[in-house]
């Protein structure tokens, strides 16, 4: 039995193998039951900022937040060649970069994406840096 990347508190990476659609349906399914908001990670195993991001994701400042605010779905893109489409119903890879960020309303509408590119630098960027970004888009019951 496989567990979904959405019952994972911080996905491990990016497994080319799993069924992204399904994997962002069933984080939306468990963010709606959980009143939290789904943060599609898109990025690839093979990028550096990508994995200095998940190091951040991990900190003991992000962490909580991530616990308590969001259902994680990782979507690997690979060499740029993997799940563009669907990559594409939220996020501009092409003025992203990776690591690309979308958060969702637990009914699926993008409630910003990081088109800007602001974590394709993530090696230029500390905990309390994610931190911010992940508090201003965390649920409320006022939004």
């Amino acid at each position: 039995m496989t567990t979904s990347a959405a019952a994972q508190a911080i996905p491990d990476g990016y497994d080319a193998t799993r069924n992204a659609k399904a994997d962002i349906r069933a984080g939306l399914a468990e963010a709606a039951k959980d009143h939290r908001e789904v943060l599609l990670d898109f990025g690839a195993n093979w990028c550096p900022d990508c994995r200095v991001l998940d190091t951040m994701f991990r900190s003991a400042q992000v962490e909580p937040l991530l616990k308590k605010d969001y259902i994680v779905v990782a979507v690997d893109v690979g060499q740029f060649n993997h799940n563009l489409g669907l990559a594409g119903r939220y996020v501009d890879l092409q003025t992203s970069g990776i690591p690309a960020l979308a958060v969702l309303k637990p009914n699926g509408v993008v409630r910003t994406a990081t088109n800007d590119g602001a974590f394709a630098n993530a090696r230029s960027m500390n905990p309390g840096q994610v931190r911010a970004f992940l508090a201003q888009w965390a649920h409320t019951e006022n939004r």
